[in-house]
């Protein structure tokens, strides 16, 4: 098997028309958005979402961007330049990849989820096994040009007149614009992932091994491209580690967990595998890490009978929906009387030097498993001499270091400090006596006393002052003044924790 890079862009007729096209799709959607209502809020016109907050009834009115969808320019860089390619915000990371891989190019950090839009990763939140080396998704972005609450499109870069808007835009849900396009970093791919599942005894051993894989990207004498974890339980953990490779080094053929095997019992059965690139991207997503079990989809018998083409996330995510719309199982344990259930479905950042700590508590305190985990280290500035550009995280970091600011005010990681994302999205019994929310309530509370954050994809629970403090509301607040002054886009505090 063998890639095909691509030569730098011609400027063909069929080039000529699409870039066009895409300019006049820019200019058309100022136009939509004066033409909507005056008074309402603004949400964007579409059916599907991979968020997992219940959103309450409202008033807003929907914006079609659906023309800001697919691959629009795709520079192949050389020995010295990145490549980079230019892609509408609404296109899925499951276009982009079938786009740029056959071409032997991946975006620097592939979200688990096939559905999820580049314009969505970068105004919340994206990670994935390649994090710890290549930060998160809106560190690889050169420029955005952003739809903002006022109207108006602007290009937004890290230095330049909307300087402000490119480092508060990425957490910030859609509360300051929308991105119709983005000019993205690439790397280049081979066809194979190989990897090691390596078993430890308890979380701090998992925790050192993290610390030493990030700090050398090695691991028993071997490089690591991608690195990831399970904890199963309080002794038996794994960390999974990745690396590119051309071939199969012997192997008959690769792994296919896009049927009846299920990766994640996969890391626990075996020492090494290996998998395609496409289908190393896509691991998680055929059962939604694990979560398909709760729909019966692991099930043998089941699992025969699932068409292959629906085992995905996105079909996981309308049943999940569908139940809350109309709580169908809910009513079923009513009716048996078993307890009410909370929704506990978060991810947290948390420092490295106190992950242990976390993990400890949360095994302790919380009965859900598996969890996963995934180092996350903002990007550093490039060594002298490397003979590239700077990337857009190295120049925030710069200005950041230089204030004593983190890059990215909104999602305060600290620069050079290796983080670990946890991972865990599962229901509890509300305890008699208790409310809905109480075990999420805790879990804020002990992921902000160990110095971390949460993404807010889902449920949020803090209150006003704390959220403020938490989420960068001091730099947040002078650009939404400045982008959105007549409030057309509901808050960040509105969107995360009111739901609206």
């Amino acid at each position: 098997m063998t890639y095909s890079p691509v030569a730098p862009a011609a400027p063909t007729p069929d080039r000529a028309r699409a870039l066009a096209q895409h300019e006049r799709a820019l200019e058309a959607i100022e136009r939509a958005y004066a033409d909507l209502p005056s008074g309402r809020q603004v949400r964007l016109a579409k059916s599907t979402s991979n968020l997992f907050r219940a959103r309450s009834r409202n008033t807003s009115t929907g914006l079609d961007v659906s023309a800001f969808h697919g691959l629009i320019e795709l520079d192949p860089g050389s020995e010295t330049e990145t490549p980079t390619a230019r892609v509408g915000g609404m296109t899925t990371y499951e276009e982009l990849v079938d786009l740029l891989l056959p071409h032997g190019f991946v975006p620097l950090v592939v979200p688990q989820l096939r559905t999820i839009t580049i314009g969505g990763a970068v105004t919340g939140l994206g990670i994935e096994a390649s994090s710890f080396r290549n930060g998160l998704p809106h560190e690889s972005v050169r420029e955005m040009r952003i739809l903002t609450g006022a109207g108006t499109v602007v290009t937004a870069r890290p230095d330049g007149e909307h300087a402000e808007l490119f480092r508060t835009f990425p957490n910030s849900y859609g509360s300051l614009g929308y991105a119709l396009d983005l000019v993205i970093e690439l790397e280049r791919a081979v066809p194979y992932v190989h990897l090691r599942h390596v078993r430890f005894a308890s979380v701090d051993e998992l925790v050192q091994a993290i610390g030493t894989v990030v700090a050398e990207q090695r691991w028993d004498q071997e490089r690591v491209d991608f690195v990831d974890g399970v904890v199963f339980s309080a002794t038996e953990c794994y960390l999974s580690l990745g690396r590119w490779s051309d071939d199969l080094e012997g192997r008959i053929r690769p792994s296919d967990y896009t049927g009846r095997q299920v990766f994640y019992r996969s890391i626990q059965q075996r020492r090494t595998d290996v998998l395609t690139a496409h289908d190393y991207l896509w691991r998680w997503d055929t059962d939604w890490f694990w979560c398909s079990r709760a729909f019966g989809a692991q099930h043998p018998l089941v699992r025969r009978l699932w068409p292959k083409r629906l085992l995905r996330s996105d079909v996981y995510w309308k049943i999940v929906a569908f139940e809350q719309g109309h709580g169908v199982m809910a009513a079923i344990d009513r009716r048996r009387h078993r307890p009410a259930r909370e929704r506990v479905i978060q991810d947290v950042e948390i420092p490295l030097e106190r992950a242990s700590e976390f993990l400890s508590w949360f095994l302790r305190e919380v009965p859900i498993e598996p969890i996963w985990l995934c180092p996350i280290r903002l990007r550093a500035q490039p060594a002298a001499g490397q003979g590239r550009q700077p990337t857009p995280a190295a120049t925030a970091e710069v200005g950041a270091a230089a204030t004593d600011e983190p890059p990215w005010p909104l999602y305060p990681m600290r620069h050079g400090e290796p983080y670990v994302n946890v991972g865990f999205w599962s229901t509890v019994a509300i305890e008699p006596g208790g409310t809905d929310g109480d075990v999420n309530r805790r879990i804020e509370h002990e992921v902000t006393s160990v110095g971390g954050h949460k993404s807010l994809y889902s449920d949020a629970y803090y209150d006003l002052a704390t959220f403020s403090a938490l989420y960068g509301d001091t730099a947040y607040r002078p650009v939404k003044h400045q982008y959105d002054p007549e409030g057309r886009l509901p808050s960040l505090y509105e969107k995360a924790v009111q739901a609206r």
